[in-house]
């Protein structure tokens, strides 16, 4: 979405993710998208909530630079930039997306009937005034004991390969879950829209004022 109005904020999520962007299109608000390109290699001996925090105020940061410096862009002045990362922990290491078939099978056997922790890193950056929000949302799924083959047969129904956990709890990955336990239940998915939604109104983003209604 990039239609915006000249008296708004420029709003920009800094994500390729298409589940980020159809939360943030939960709120009906303008917003542009793009991609920051960052190595997201945690830093050896890096607490997972230390990196799922340093990304995604590091995407934010990356994104409002190459957008001021765009041709014709107006520079950094009324530009709100939204960074998210979203880190998994198990046994006090970090889980990241499987990329394949094999390595999601390993993962959700490993974790079955065990307790997976997901730090949602979200960051609010206001490029003019440079100003940063920052917030951590930690939610804790208890995995179901499930056999090999169901295991299996759900890889095979959603292809889950490029989501840490290797399960889409928005989708058929719920039947994986035993119990959820977050603050906020979009965070899970990558975007806390309870977090996200009290940082635009401190940055003074007009909300309800700019809220499409349904077509």
């Amino acid at each position: 979405m990039s239609i915006r109005s000249a008296q708004l904020p420029r709003l920009i999520l800094a994500s390729s993710s298409p589940y980020r962007r159809a939360l943030l299109e939960r709120l009906r608000i303008p917003f542009e998208v793009a991609a920051p390109s960052l190595d997201e290699t945690p830093h050896p001996g890096e607490a997972p909530a230390a990196t799922a925090l340093r990304l995604a105020e590091a995407k934010a940061r990356a994104v409002a630079a190459r957008a001021a410096d765009a041709p014709d862009s107006p520079g950094a002045a009324g530009m709100l930039v939204i960074g998210s990362d979203q880190v998994a922990t198990f046994d006090g290491r970090q889980i990241g997306k499987p990329g394949g078939h094999e390595a999601a099978l390993a993962q959700l056997k490993e974790m079955r009937g065990r307790t997976v922790e997901f730090h949602s890193a979200l960051t609010l950056f206001d490029a003019a005034r440079d100003i940063v929000q920052i917030e951590d949302v930690v939610t804790r799924v208890r995995f179901r004991d499930l056999p090999q083959e169901e295991l299996e047969a759900y890889l095979l129904a959603e292809t889950p390969y490029d989501v840490a956990g290797s399960a889409k709890a928005e989708g058929l990955g719920i039947a994986l879950v035993d119990a959820i336990d977050s603050d906020d239940p979009t965070a899970l998915v990558g975007l806390p829209l309870i977090a996200l939604t009290r940082m635009l109104r401190t940055a003074g983003y007009p909300l309800f004022g700019t809220a499409r209604g349904v077509q």
